[in-house]
C-alpha cells in the first residue's frame, strides 16, 4: 500500500453546524509496498483577473522552474525542481500571494533537431510530444503551475525578436567570427581551462569539438562592473551562498562577450535583422520567464508581458545553469532596461544509491514509475525532507520506504486514526468541546503554535526539509500527548476524567487539522484526505489560508464571525455571518473583527479585545 495515499481510507461525511459528528477513519496503516496508481491528480490553475468589485490583487509572486529541454522525456531531476516550486508556490498562496506560478518546455536548438532526426519525427512532432510528458507528469505529482510557456508559441517568439531589438539598439549585439571547442549537449562554447582531459565537457562528459562561426555577440563584458554592483547590493540575488561564491568566482575571473545567434542551426527562431542566422537557445529560453506572463489570445508584446508581473520573485534551477541565470540573464535585462529578478536559487544534483544517474549505468529513477508505484504524495515527501534544498541528494528504494512509513503512516496516519477510534468508541464519533475550550490556557497549544510559527519561518527561508521536520515534530508531540494523557483509561473512570478525556481528543483532532495544513505545500492530496477526515469539505480546504493553523473552533460551519468597521471598534457589533459566508466573499470585509468563542482577534493589526458571544 502507498504510503500517504490509502492509510486514510475514504473521506467522510461533512461536519453539519451544531452535530459536531466525525465518521471514523479507516483501519491503522500498513507498511509501504508498491500500489495502485493514485487516483487524485494535479490540477492546472488559470490565473484570474479579478471582477470590478473586487480589491485590487497584491503584487504578483512570479516563481519560475527552468524551462526543460525537450530533447528527452522528464527525468527525476527535473521532478525534483518542479516540486519543489510547487511547494513554495502552495505555500505563498497559503499567505494569500498573489502566486504565478511559471513551467514549461525549451523546445528549440540543434540538439532537438538531433533527438527529432534519431525519433523519427519532425522537430515539431517531436516538441510536441515530449512537452506533452511534461504536462502529464506534472498532473500526476500534483503540480499547480499558473502558466506553461513554450519556446515554439507564437507569442514567445513575438517577445523574443522585441527583447533582441532592445538589446540591438542599446549597441550591445556585434558580429564576429569565433571560433573556439563547441559542447553540442550544452549548447554553449567552453574555455580549455574548464575541460576535462581530451577537452571533454565536465557536465556530459562528452569531447568539444572544434567550431568556427560567423556569428551575432552579445557585449557581455560591458556588464561585469554592474553584476558586481548586483551581488554586493544584493547577495540574496544568488542563493544558497555557497552559489554566490562561485558565481562571484566567475565574474571576477573576467567576462567574456558570448555568441547569441547560430548560422548552422536550423530549427530555431530567426534572428530578426538577419534571417540566416537563429537566435541561440538560450537567449531565446530566459526570456520564457517574460513571455509566460501574457494570457493566451492576447496582443503579444515585451511590455505588456513585463506589465503582468515582471520581475520573477524566485527563479529555481539546477546548479548545472547557474552560470546562464546569474550572469548571462541579469546582464541581458539590464541590456533591454528590465528590472533582474529578485532571487535565482540553483539546488544540487540527485544520485541513486550513491551513484550519479545515467541511462549507461542502468540505475537510472524514472519520476512516473515512482508515482505509479507510491502515489504522488509519498515522492513529493520523500524528495522535498530528505535532500537538504540546495545541496546533493541521494535515494535508495529501501531509505524511501522506511521514511515515508515511519514519518506519513505510522506518525500522521497512527495519530489520525487512534484518536478518530477513541472518539467512535466512546463518544459515538460526538465532539464534546470546541477546540478553543479545549486548549484554553494549555502547555500543549503554546508548543503546537511555536511550531507552527517556526515552520513558517522555515517555508519563508526556503528550509524545505526542516520545514518538514518541524512537522513531524507536531505529529511526535500529538503521540506523546495521547501516550501520557492515556484517554483509553480516563473514559473507563468516567466522570471528569472522561470528560477531560473528550477535550483530549478534540485537541488531537484540533493538531491534526494543523498538520493537514503546514504539510499541505509538500503532500497537497494527503492533507486533503485529513482534512475531509475530520469532517470538512474539499471547498472549505481549497480556500485555507496559513492563519487558519492557528487553534480555531473546528465547527467551521456553524461558527459566526462579528464584522466591526475599524472606526466602531467601541460602538459594539454592527453585523455577523457565518465563518463560510465570509470566506465566500472576503471582499465585502476589508476591515473587520473576527470573534472565535470568547476571543476576538483584529486581523488589521493584531489588537486583542474580548467580547462575550
Amino acid at each position: 500500500m502507498a504510503a500517504g495515499r490509502a492509510f486514510l481510507g475514504a473521506p467522510c461525511s461533512s461536519l453539519a453546524a451544531g452535530a459536531r459528528c466525525l465518521a471514523f477513519a479507516s483501519p491503522l496503516p500498513r507498511n509501504l509496498t508498491p500500489a495502485l496508481r493514485c487516483g487524485v491528480r494535479g490540477r492546472c490553475i488559470a490565473s484570474a483577473s479579478s471582477s470590478p468589485d473586487s480589491p485590487p490583487l497584491p503584487e504578483p509572486y512570479v516563481l519560475t522552474t527552468p524551462l526543460y529541454y525537450v530533447n528527452a522525456p522528464p527525468h527525476m531531476g527535473s521532478a525534483y525542481t518542479t516540486i519543489a516550486a510547487d511547494a513554495i508556490a502552495r505555500f505563498q498562496r497559503l499567505l494569500e500571494k498573489n502566486v504565478i506560478f511559471i513551467t514549461g518546455t525549451d523546445e528549440h536548438g540543434e540538439k532537438i533537431s538531433a533527438s527529432a532526426e534519431a525519433s523519427g519525427r519532425n522537430p515539431k512532432e517531436h516538441c510536441d510530444a515530449i512537452s506533452s510528458s511534461y504536462r502529464t507528469l506534472w498532473a500526476d505529482l500534483d503540480i499547480e503551475y499558473d502558466k506553461f510557456i513554450r519556446t515554439t508559441d507564437r507569442k514567445h517568439e513575438a517577445v523574443v525578436n522585441e527583447f533582441y531589438s532592445r538589446v540591438l539598439n542599446n549597441g550591445d549585439i556585434y558580429r564576429a567570427d569565433y571560433e573556439g571547442l563547441y559542447c553540442v549537449s550544452c549548447e554553449e562554447y567552453k574555455d580549455e581551462k574548464e575541460l576535462l582531459e581530451n577537452n571533454c565537457c565536465p557536465v556530459h562528459l562528452k569531447p568539444c569539438v572544434e567550431r568556427k562561426e560567423d556569428n551575432y555577440f552579445f557585449a557581455l563584458s560591458k556588464y561585469q562592473h554592474k553584476l558586481e554592483e548586483l551581488l554586493t547590493r544584493n547577495p540574496d540575488f544568488v542563493r544558497p551562498s555557497y552559489r554566490l561564491n562561485e558565481v562571484q568566482g566567475w565574474i571576477k575571473s573576467g567576462l567574456r562577450d558570448f555568441s547569441i545567434s547560430r548560422a548552422s542551426v536550423e530549427w530555431g527562431i530567426p534572428v530578426p535583422n538577419d534571417t540566416k542566422q537563429t537566435i541561440y537557445v538560450w537567449f531565446d529560453a530566459l526570456l520564457g520567464y517574460i513571455s509566460a506572463l501574457l494570457d493566451d489570445g492576447e496582443q503579444a508584446s515585451l511590455q505588456q508581458a513585463v506589465d503582468h508581473g515582471w520581475p520573477a520573485s524566485l527563479h529555481l534551477i539546477g546548479k548545472d545553469i547557474l552560470r546562464f541565470h546569474a550572469v548571462y540573464w541579469p546582464a541581458m535585462l539590464m541590456s533591454a532596461g528590465l528590472s533582474v529578478p529578485d532571487t535565482v536559487f540553483g539546488h544540487g544534483f540527485l544520485t541513486k544509491d550513491g551513484m550519479k544517474m545515467g541511462k549507461s549505468l542502468g540505475n537510472t529513477l524514472e519520476p512516473k514509475d515512482l508515482v505509479e508505484r507510491f502515489g504522488a504524495d509519498a515522492v513529493r515527501y520523500f524528495f522535498l525532507r530528505e535532500v537538504e534544498f540546495g545541496n546533493d541528494g541521494d535515494y535508495s528504494e529501501e531509505r524511501f520506504i522506511n521514511i515515508v512509513n515511519a514519518h506519513l503512516a505510522n506518525t500522521i496516519g497512527n495519530l489520525l486514526n487512534r484518536t478518530l477510534g477513541l472518539l467512535k468508541k466512546n463518544c459515538k464519533s460526538v465532539l464534546a468541546f470546541d477546540s478553543i475550550a479545549a486548549a484554553d490556557g494549555g502547555l500543549f497549544r503554546n508548543k503546537i503554535e511555536n511550531l507552527v510559527d517556526k515552520a513558517k519561518h522555515q517555508y519563508e527561508n526556503l528550509l524545505l526539509s526542516s520545514a518538514c521536520e518541524t512537522v513531524l515534530e507536531i505529529g511526535d508531540l500529538g503521540n506523546l500527548y495521547i501516550d501520557e494523557q492515556a484517554p483509553w483509561s480516563c473514559f473507563k473512570q468516567g466522570g471528569e476524567s472522561a470528560e477531560k478525556a473528550a477535550k483530549d481528543l478534540v485537541l488531537i483532532l484540533e493538531t491534526m487539522r494543523i498538520i493537514a495544513i503546514t504539510l499541505s505545500p509538500i503532500t497537497p492530496s494527503l492533507s486533503l484526505r485529513i482534512y475531509t477526515q475530520l469532517g470538512f469539505t474539499e471547498d472549505q480546504f481549497r480556500v485555507l489560508r496559513w492563519v487558519c493553523s492557528c487553534i480555531i473552533d473546528m465547527l467551521y460551519d456553524s461558527v459566526l464571525i462579528y464584522i466591526c468597521s475599524s472606526s466602531k471598534i467601541q460602538s459594539g457589533i454592527i453585523r455577523k455571518c457565518s465563518l463560510q459566508s465570509y470566506m465566500d466573499q472576503p471582499q465585502y470585509f476589508p476591515e473587520h473583527v473576527i470573534i472565535f468563542s470568547y476571543v476576538i482577534r483584529r486581523i488589521r493589526n493584531g489588537e486583542a479585545l474580548k467580547q462575550a458571544r
